[in-house]
This record gives C-alpha cells, sequence and structure tokens, in this order.
C-alpha cells in the first residue's frame, strides 16, 4: 500500500463512499481548466455507452490547481452525459477529486491513482491526459476493453502523428526500450494508457516510490515493470494526438522525465536486460501506426547552432562521459558547415548508449548528464528532419525501423562498457 501522503483522511472518506469498482480512469491535473471540460465529457461518455452495467469510477489527482480545474472534473453530472448523448448507465458513475500536493509531481498523481485502484480493487483502469483535446469517448473502451475483456495487463496508445512530432520517441526512446527489453511497443512512455489491477498493485508496491526518480517519468517505470515482470502487453490505436508547442527551454524536463528514467530504470532490471532475447511483437488493437504529413515549419538551422555551440561549451563535460572517439567525432562535425553536417544513425546510438553507461557510473551529477545530452539530441534531430523532409509515411517508418536495428546490433556495445571501461 501506498505512503498515507497520497490517501488523505479526506479523500479516503471519498473513496469508501463510492466502494468496490470495476472501472476506473484517472486524471492527473493542475491547471488544466482550459482543457479538462471536454476530455471529461469524453470520459464520461465512454464509459456510459461501452460500460453501462459496471461500477466506475473517476479520479482526479490534482496538484495544486489554482483555476478550479477539480471543481470542473466533479462538477459535470451523469445526468449532463445521458442528457447529451442519448446514453443510459445502469450504475452510478462516480467523479472524485483530490489533492495530493501543492506543486505538481506526474509520479506522485499516477502513484495517488494506483493507490485509489487499489484499495477500489478495480479491475480495469486508465489513465488519461487532461490535455487530450482531440480525445473521442471511442479511447475509453480501446484502453479498457483489452484488459476487462482479454486479460491484459498493460494497454499502451498508437497515435496518428505529423511525420515530425514525437521526435524523441522516434530517435531515442522506442527504438533504446526494443532494443533493451525486446518489445515492439511504440509508445513506452504515453500520457494515456490502461492496466490492470494486478499491475498496479505489483507496481504500487516496488520501491521505485523512494527515488526521487519516482517524482516524474514513472509512466516509463511502470512500462518496464510490466515487460520485465511477466506481464501481457498490447497496443490500442487511439487517433490523432495534436501536437502541444513548446518552447525549446522544455526539452531538458521532457528528458529527465523520459530519458533520465529510462535510464534509471536500466539499474534494478540489469539481470532481465542483460541476456539476449528475441524481438517479440506486441499485439495491436487497430492501426500500428499511422503518420500524416501536414506543412509544419521547423528551424533546423538553429537546432544546428545550439548543436555546435554545445560541443564546444560542454567539452570538459563531454570528456567525462564520452569515450575519446566519439567526442573527437562530434567535435568534427561540429567545425562542419551546415550543409555538410550529419549526425549518422551508429554514432547517435553510440553517444546514447555511453550516456547511459556514465549515468550508471555516475561519473558527474546524474542530472548534468541528462542536460549535455540535450543539444546532441538537437544535433540528430536536425538531421532525422534533413533526411526526412520529403519522405512518405512509408519511407519514415523505414528509417525508424533502420535506427532500431542499430540500437538493437549495438546493444552489445551498452554490456562491454556498462561496467567496463572508463
Amino acid at each position: 500500500m501506498a505512503e498515507e501522503s497520497v490517501l488523505t483522511d479526506d479523500f479516503l472518506r471519498q473513496l469508501i463512499n463510492v466502494g468496490e469498482v470495476d472501472i476506473l480512469v484517472g486524471l492527473p491535473t493542475y491547471n488544466n481548466a482550459r482543457t479538462v471540460g471536454p476530455v471529461i465529457e469524453a470520459i464520461r461518455a465512454g464509459i456510459v455507452k461501452s460500460f453501462p452495467r459496471e461500477r466506475a469510477v473517476i479520479i482526479d489527482a490534482d496538484g495544486g490547481s489554482q483555476d478550479g480545474t477539480p471543481d470542473l472534473v466533479t462538477g459535470a453530472s451523469i445526468n449532463d452525459v445521458r442528457h447529451a448523448s442519448n446514453l443510459y448507465a445502469l450504475r452510478t458513475l462516480h467523479s472524485i477529486s483530490t489533492q495530493y500536493s501543492d506543486t505538481p509531481a506526474s509520479g506522485t498523481a499516477l502513484r495517488t491513482i494506483l493507490a485509489a485502484a487499489e484499495l477500489l480493487r478495480a479491475r480495469a483502469c486508465a489513465v488519461i491526459s487532461p490535455d487530450s483535446t482531440t480525445i473521442e469517448p471511442e479511447w475509453i473502451p480501446r484502453l479498457l476493453r483489452p484488459i476487462s475483456h482479454e486479460d491484459f495487463d498493460l494497454v499502451t496508445p498508437v497515435y496518428r502523428r505529423h511525420k515530425f512530432e514525437g521526435l524523441l520517441m522516434r530517435n531515442l526512446l522506442y527504438p533504446m526500450t526494443r532494443a533493451i527489453y525486446g518489445r515492439r511497443l511504440r509508445e513506452p512512455y504515453a500520457s494515456e494508457f490502461g492496466f490492470s489491477g494486478r499491475l498496479g498493485s505489483q507496481f504500487l508496491g516496488q520501491d521505485v516510490w523512494r527515488h526521487e526518480a519516482s517524482r516524474t517519468g514513472t509512466e516509463i517505470s511502470l512500462t518496464i515493470a510490466a515487460i520485465t515482470g511477466g506481464y501481457r502487453l498490447c497496443q490500442s490505436f487511439l487517433g490523432p494526438k495534436i501536437h502541444t508547442d513548446r518552447s525549446s527551454s522544455d526539452l531538458v524536463p521532457a528528458m529527465r522525465q523520459t530519458v533520465g528514467t529510462l535510464f534509471w530504470s536500466l539499474e534494478a532490471t540489469f539481470p532481465a536486460w542483460s541476456t539476449s532475447a528475441d524481438l517479440q511483437t506486441v499485439p495491436t488493437h487497430g492501426c500500428e501506426y499511422e503518420v500524416t504529413q501536414e506543412p509544419v515549419r521547423v528551424n533546423r538551422k538553429r537546432l544546428y547552432e545550439m548543436f555546435c555551440s554545445g560541443v564546444g561549451e560542454l567539452a570538459p563535460v563531454f570528456s567525462s562521459i564520452l569515450s575519446a572517439g566519439t567526442l573527437a567525432e562530434l567535435q568534427r562535425m561540429a567545425s562542419l558547415s551546415e550543409g555538410d553536417f550529419r549526425y549518422p544513425a551508429e554514432l547517435w546510438v553510440r553517444t546514447v548508449y555511453e550516456f547511459a553507461a556514465s549515468y550508471h557510473k555516475s561519473v558527474i551529477s546524474r542530472d548534468h548528464i541528462i542536460q549535455a545530452m540535450a543539444p546532441l539530441y538537437r544535433g540528430r534531430m536536425f538531421t532525422f528532419l534533413g533526411e526526412n523532409r520529403d519522405a512518405s509515411a512509408e519511407e519514415i517508418e523505414n528509417s525508424v525501423e533502420m535506427l532500431c536495428h542499430e540500437f538493437e546490433r549495438l546493444k552489445p556495445y551498452l554490456l562491454e562498457i556498462w561496467n567496463g571501461r572508463e
């Protein structure tokens, strides 16, 4: 059971009033008043339409919103949904909210949802981002039915994306997770996913929560726990995932949540991934991937400039993290003109693996290691965007597949340097 800090007396009273449930949908919110209304409507409609006989609850785990978000979550009644959609539930649909902190932490929000699911003995659970402006009611059965009807334990999403969105996922998180753990799971870090009650309880009992890494990025830790624990995984196509415009300054926090947690998780799971394993396809409901090609503006010149300046300014840091050969090649690339610059896939994979091994050895502050990776990632993005400027959806997929093969081919190199040379 999670610590009492996420199960306050008021929250416990609300959960006791709800009683045991079959279906639970969690929302990790923080100042989402602008978008959460339609999300709640879609969740409620999805539950009422697809699970009219099941006992269900919506749990809002709020990180201290000041814009009235919790009231919007709990304020819309089930009668509003029935009136709007001519749908009828045979059981009460509860919606409750708790504030776990005065500051948002995605890991604590997930822990709160997991603790509620365990206490209510929920069989099938889903987490939905309150920013999911493209959500449809069908998302709910697509995430929950594989669990409630087919006995899967984790359902990760497949989205329809623009070919230049989700680049961190395509160029690092997906191919590295696939190479390390042997699963073709397209979104190992997802903002929407489903999980079984048994997986939730098992993950809640892990010691991950005692570490700083549990505050953010816990979603990818849940995915890894499901893989290494032998749980049944599948993917479900949800539809379009709208890109939220982010400034360049958001890259480092995003890498802390995703890449940092992935690197951190490698230590506890070393016995599982250090042995060779056959690559396994994950069952997919609906499309395996879908790419759109609407015009999008990307400032490639800025990516190139930030790579070059980063390699120059962070040379002493890189000398602690990277092998002499890798660093020399990066420095050579930084001297090239924009037209001649290229960050090849093999060098990118060697770079990532050397960063992962240095993170394991804590050669410098782990947070500084993740920060130092940002300019190099930008250089890789410059190359990916250039190589795929006019690529079709099939060509994009082939490019990602070739990168995955490089991560898989060079996995022995990661094992060699994991506890080997400096």
